[in-house]
């Protein structure tokens, strides 16, 4: 209780400038969780932010973007980020028929729903799963390399991303070579490259001249933002208001089911969840509000779970969120690493207790829910006209490039900066053309520090 109470300021602090800041980015067309969540996590993580902090920004975070990415995608038509892809769909419909405030209302408050019914439930689970814990660390280079090769056959680039995985492993491993002859051990920088593969994809396409003229755009982008409407009183509406029975009950079963089903993509899992509730469903306004609930839920409560419950049973990054945005929890040398060769593990696995786990990713939630979620209902429109209007992509991407640029300086001075544009070069032109995604890559990672070394070792 005394170490609860010590650590509970920093965790209210942090989970507040979590939820605020990614509340504000969840706003911006097209950010992804990995490029965006991921460095500023590892860089609250490198500051020395007591573990508690460091959880609680993040899941704040997490929780706060998938709520405020529902707006570009419901209002302006284009995904708040990778998540919102799968909702276009079912938003593009509703904004047909002239309801996009209706399918905003209903996405937002699904998200909350799934947020609080998945944390509890990404707990219990795994405890469940814990006292499997020590057996799968002391595996853990096997573990890897089955996990990587899991993760990508189940996403969208399946064997491709298979058979992928063979040179980017090659590729991790000479690059340790090439540094270490000069006394440089990186980890950092290979994260941040993968993390920021696309943008660095993009931003070499920009120095072609092919590329820059495919890319190039005849005039400024329209986007037509429907009429505010509200019909509440008071500033905090209540979710279960919004949400008629039938979709709080479908919210509530898929977030569970989404929550016990950490090891798949998280993208996989909302078009999943939302094919099986649609099947049901023959009525198709009832319909279309319900799947995309539903889905925007599951998008938290995938979330969640695939971070908090390898952090809490295991310790170390089995699952696709866990291996991207939710990397700093787990490996974030010097503060938090993984040792294969040992199975010495210190992170927030080992720095939190399992009470702590729930206390703190409670919190999260429910100041994700204080700044997001009335955000989101009650200014919506002006929020999307301002991003629409006023927000520069431009120097959003300048402002992530100049940290990366600096923390890649901080770890390995030129090295590190090389390292990181050769990996996200590599990564973002692989992701770009065969679909082998940021969640892959960590994999592809790990097992090139983890497995390799084991697998020398045997034969």
């Amino acid at each position: 209780m005394t170490e609860l109470l010590h650590q509970l300021p920093s965790a209210m602090v942090m989970g507040l400038i979590g939820a605020v800041v990614f509340a504000g980015i969840g706003l911006v067309s097209g950010t992804d969780e990995t490029t965006t969540l991921a460095p500023l996590t590892l860089l609250v993580a490198l500051l020395g932010v007591p573990p508690a902090g460091v959880f609680t920004f993040f899941l704040a975070g997490a929780v706060a973007k998938h709520m405020t990415h529902a707006i570009p995608t419901a209002l302006l038509g284009i995904p708040g980020d990778t998540m919102a892809a799968p909702l276009l769909q079912q938003a593009a419909m509703l904004r047909a028929l002239g309801v996009p405030h209706i399918a905003l209302r209903k996405m937002i408050s699904g998200a909350l729903v799934a947020a609080f019914v998945a944390l509890p439930l990404a707990v219990l689970f795994a405890l469940m799963l814990a006292p499997f814990g020590g057996l799968i660390a002391s595996a853990a280079p096997w573990v890897f390399l089955v996990a990587a090769v899991f993760i990508a056959w189940f996403s969208a680039g399946r064997w491709a991303s298979v058979l992928l995985l063979i040179p980017f492993v090659f590729l991790i491993v000479g690059l340790q070579s090439l540094t270490r002859k000069y006394g440089v051990n990186l980890s950092v920088s290979y994260f941040l490259g993968i993390a920021i593969g696309p943008l660095v994809a993009d931003l070499f396409s920009i120095l072609s001249p092919v590329e820059r003229r495919r890319m190039r755009r005849e005039g400024m982008s329209q986007f037509a933002l429907a009429p505010d409407v509200k019909r509440w009183s008071g500033y905090f509406p209540n979710p279960l208001k919004v949400l008629d029975r039938q979709q709080i009950a479908c919210t509530v079963t898929t977030a569970a089911v989404s929550s016990a089903t950490f090891v798949f993509s998280p993208v996989a899992m909302t078009v999943l969840m939302g094919e099986v509730v649609g099947a049901r469903i023959k009525h198709a306004y009832q319909r279309l509000t319900t799947v995309i609930a539903v889905r925007n839920g599951v998008t938290e409560s995938t979330y969640i779970a695939e971070a908090m419950i390898p952090l809490i049973a295991f310790g170390l990054p089995l699952s696709p969120v866990a291996a991207g945005p939710a990397a700093p929890l787990f490996n974030a040398p010097p503060r938090f690493t993984v040792d294969a060769a040992t199975g010495h593990i210190v992170n927030l696995h080992t720095l939190m207790s399992t009470s702590q786990f729930l206390i703190f990713g409670l919190l999260s939630v429910a100041l994700a829910a204080l700044i997001a979620y009335p955000l989101a209902m009650n200014y919506a429109h002006r929020a999307a006209s301002f991003v629409a209007k006023k927000l520069s992509h431009e120097a959003i991407i300048a402002t992530f490039s100049g940290l990366i640029v600096v923390i890649g300086l901080w770890e390995g001075q030129l090295l590190g900066l090389a390292v990181i544009l050769t990996v996200g070069l590599f990564g973002g032109l692989l992701a770009r053309l065969f679909a082998f995604n940021t969640g892959v890559q960590f994999m592809g990672y790990y097992a090139a520090v983890l497995s390799v070394p084991a697998i020398i070792k045997f034969f």
